[in-house]
């Protein structure tokens, strides 16, 4: 289940540019979420095939598929037409569990699709990690019971309260990025993993040659340095991060030494 977190999450995070409220992100959200964990794998990112039953409720959503697929068009068209992303996310927090377009992992799909406006404004990701699980029930059988928001309302501003309090604690502890590392960050990576998979090539002229093709006149002698002192730093805890493997890094370290 972290794993496919993880990857609904990178997901989100690496298309942030294109990423919008549409068929293709929602299904493929839930296809990442879903992933090993449905009885039917066929379900993974697809449209409910069957009627469902809510647990401690006498709600009941919508069984038809075609029923499903036209009113989660409609819950797009109107995602996509609000402009703040508070309101937006807090949207889809509402209305994709109370449709329960999917078989299952409908809620973890709903919080997840929450964070893409606060993602896409550059604002604090939301966590539901710290919220008890009866208070997030309680609310959302509101919405299912009494088409009631205010419980989900008052959860979303806690939640939101702590994620924030939380994330501001992390970042202060955290050192500021460098913009130059993060603009080369996978040229920096696949560069160093050349350098060390061919251990017969001199390390700084394999360096020079990828730097002085890829990187623009400017920034080269910059970038150069970042992949000389990151290289001068690799060491077994490390190579993961390249795609090395210690016997990789044992053999190119036995030839070029430190």
């Amino acid at each position: 289940m972290i794993l496919n977190h993880k990857t609904a999450i990178e997901l989100l995070v690496e298309n942030i540019e294109s990423a919008e409220f549409n068929r293709y992100t929602l299904m493929n959200l839930h296809s990442a979420l879903a992933e090993n964990l449905l009885p039917n794998p066929a379900d993974e990112g697809r449209i409910r095939q069957h009627a469902v039953d809510i647990g401690k409720s006498t709600y009941r959503p919508l069984s038809t598929p075609q029923q499903i697929e036209d009113t989660l068009e409609v819950l797009l068209s109107k995602a996509n037409q609000i402009t703040d992303p508070f309101e937006q996310s807090f949207f889809m927090m509402v209305h994709l569990p109370y449709l329960q377009p999917f078989a299952d992992i409908n809620k973890r799909t709903s919080r997840l699709a929450a964070n893409l406006p606060l993602f896409r404004a550059n604002l604090c990701p939301l966590t539901f990690l710290d919220v008890p699980e009866q208070a997030y029930s309680r609310a959302t059988l509101g919405v299912y019971e009494m088409t009631r928001v205010e419980l989900l309302r008052d959860l979303y501003l806690w939640a939101y309260e702590r994620s924030t309090q939380e994330y501001l604690a992390i970042k202060q502890d955290l050192a500021e990025p460098d913009p130059l590392r993060l603009t080369w960050r996978d040229f920096i990576k696949s560069t160093i993993r050349e350098v060390v998979t061919h251990p017969e090539l001199d390390p700084l002229t394999c360096i020079q040659h990828a730097v002085a093709e890829h990187v623009s006149d400017t920034e080269q002698p910059e970038v150069q340095a970042l992949i000389v002192e990151e290289l001068r730093r690799l060491h077994e805890g490390v190579l993961a991060r390249y795609g090395l493997r210690p016997s990789e890094f044992t053999l190119w370290k036995s030839r070029h030494g430190n």
